[in-house]
């Protein structure tokens, strides 16, 4: 049982990411996905990043898709699992996000593809990758939001319940999107955003989809989990409710994944700051033609 800030069992989440490294290929289009989305991010800022930190790279995705975006000149990939680690070319090691090994301002850039919704502590791990930025340096990342594999989590509780008449936690209590920029506040960003996609990918039957997430590495690692195969009854049962509920086309299931974007920069001095309170030239009232009144007061008192 874990303790509130113990809601994953890593020491799972590296066995999964060890298991699934060697057919990863067959299984990563989701991770190439969002790798390419947020390296197109990197063209919104007209400067280089020469020093950058890929973490959780499994086997070098972002690095294949980078294709010189960002004017990165050494990019060092880290990742929770010894086997993908050794999956990526160049500069690689192992690293827990939890605790991480890199001196302070150590790089230009932190980038990161759908690995941090395994971290316990995210409000820790974000202060720690602060940290190891170098002042007006930038933390671009994507992670699964709380919207993901809805239907799955739908379908299997439902199931699970019908058959053995309760349901356990099966799938991952991802952050929502209204929690992110709050927690790159929280962790001393500057200029902090976080905002929500929705990928949408279709499989033939929902056992097609659970076996894809069991090739990407990324099957149940809560710490509450069931630990006993499950019946197979109930996932027979799982895979009918899917194709009754969630097919938007007869003979194809639809999965979404929410991605949470988050963008937020190390402070610095050159950065835009917010102005004072009450240090504005011109008041909005007069703008709109109408009359200004404080908080505290009431409209005809």
């Amino acid at each position: 049982m874990g303790s509130d800030m113990q809601v994953f069992d890593r020491r799972a989440v590296r066995a999964h990411r060890d298991r699934a490294a060697p057919g990863m290929p067959g299984h990563d289009f989701l991770f190439r996905e969002a790798a390419d989305r947020l390296a197109d991010r990197l063209l919104d800022f007209k400067r280089a990043f020469p020093r950058a930190l890929d973490l959780g790279c499994r086997g070098g995705i972002l690095a294949e898709v980078l294709r010189g975006r960002g004017g990165i000149e050494v990019l060092v990939q880290a990742d929770l699992s010894l086997a993908m680690a050794r999956g990526a070319r160049g500069l690689c090691l192992v690293a827990d996000e939890e605790a991480l090994p890199f001196a302070p301002e150590s790089f230009d850039l932190v980038l990161s593809v759908l690995d941090l919704h395994w971290v316990n502590d995210l409000p820790g791990t974000l202060l720690q990758i602060r940290r190891c930025l170098k002042p007006d340096g930038l933390f671009l990342a994507s992670m699964l939001g709380g919207d993901t594999l809805s239907e799955l989590r739908d379908v299997l509780l439902a199931a699970e319940a019908e058959v053995e008449g309760g349901a356990s936690p099966r799938i991952s209590p991802f952050a929502e999107l209204r929690d992110a920029g709050a927690l790159l506040q929280r962790a001393g960003f500057a200029l902090p955003v976080a905002d929500s996609e929705r990928i949408a990918v279709t499989y033939a039957d929902a056992l097609a989809l659970m076996r894809d997430l069991r090739g990407m590495g990324e099957s149940n690692a809560i710490y509450e989990r069931r630990r006993s195969f499950s019946r197979r009854a109930t996932l027979a049962r799982a895979a009918a409710l899917y194709a009754e509920r969630h097919a938007p086309v007869p003979g194809r299931i639809e999965a979404s994944f929410e991605v949470l974007t988050l963008t937020g920069w190390r402070p610095h001095e050159s950065q835009q700051q917010p102005l004072r309170p009450g240090s504005a030239r011109n008041r909005l009232a007069t703008k709109l033609g109408s009359s200004e009144q404080s908080a505290g007061e009431k409209a005809g008192r």
